[in-house]
């Protein structure tokens, strides 16, 4: 028996492939947005995307005829550089940045310093290399990046990754994600990365502590069973997979968790919430 649509006081909201598909928004975007500002529901776009900071997720949405305020946009990039914060003192904390203005501005902001490219301990020059390496998405990746996290790693740098989302929606279908590069930095060192994102509950975790919500009035709604549904069931809440992104109702069948619901798309979750009683 599906699971009744009641005491849902706040929203955790993916982005890639249940808003859009790249620049392409998804079907019901603006009416979805409308129904749940006219409802008061408070909601958080937690997105595991580390390549862009808030403000460039404002305006696309602009661009998309949706408006959001920076408090409502939190993603692997700024959940990273909050939780490092919490446990480094950044004043005394070096880190090198795989990724995007996403991963590097959150970390500017936190007072972090950051390396450059074959700035490492050495005899010659101690003190100059990465505490930790920081890995998001980041679609200028190049030799001299990875060289340069490979040596850093390898004298000992701890590993953080804003995710582990191996693919990405786009306009023209799934292509690699933050995944694939944490993979090459595994092969290179052996080092296994702490992951910020989902499926880990820190951003879940974050984004409920902004909401001021509990885990059992909120949901989380999400395209990705690996990523933002197994996410939510690490953090005890209910979540609401749409059929619009990474996952299908098949892949549901190969595993030993589920979504709360399923449904086929933005459209569908509008009519539910306008529908709920």
């Amino acid at each position: 028996m599906t699971a009744p649509f009641t005491n849902i006081h706040a929203l955790i909201i993916d982005m890639d492939g249940v808003l859009w598909h790249g620049d392409q928004a998804i079907a019901g975007l603006k009416e979805f947005f409308q129904l749940i500002r006219e409802q008061q529901i408070p909601f958080v776009l937690a997105t595991n995307n580390a390549s862009h900071t808030n403000e460039q997720y404002i305006k696309k949405l602009a661009r998309m005829g949706v408006a959001v305020v920076a408090q409502e946009i939190l993603t692997s990039g700024m959940a990273t550089a909050l939780y490092l914060a919490q446990h480094k003192d950044p004043a005394q904390t070096r880190v090198f940045v795989l990724g995007e203005d996403g991963a590097i501005q959150p970390l500017l902001e936190q007072g972090f310093t950051l390396t450059d490219l074959y700035q490492l301990n050495t005899e010659a020059t101690p003190g100059q290399g990465a505490d930790i390496v920081v890995c998001g998405k980041d679609e200028s990746i190049n030799w001299d990046k990875l060289s340069t996290a490979t040596l850093n790693l390898r004298a000992g740098a701890e590993f953080i990754a804003t995710n582990g989302d191996t693919t990405l929606p786009t306009e023209l279908g799934l292509i690699q994600g933050n995944g694939a590069i944490l993979a090459a930095l595994h092969a290179a060192t052996g080092c296994t990365p702490k992951v910020i994102g989902k499926p880990e509950p820190i951003i879940y975790q974050q984004a409920l502590a902004l909401l001021g919500s509990s885990a059992e009035n909120t949901i989380a709604i999400g395209d990705r069973l690996d990523t933002d549904i197994l996410g939510a069931v690490r953090t005890g809440m209910r979540s609401l997979m749409v059929l619009t992104g990474a996952s299908t109702r098949e892949d549901i069948e190969l595993i030993d968790y589920a979504p709360t619901w399923v449904m086929d798309d933005l459209q569908a979750v509008t009519e539910a919430l306008r529908n709920r009683r």
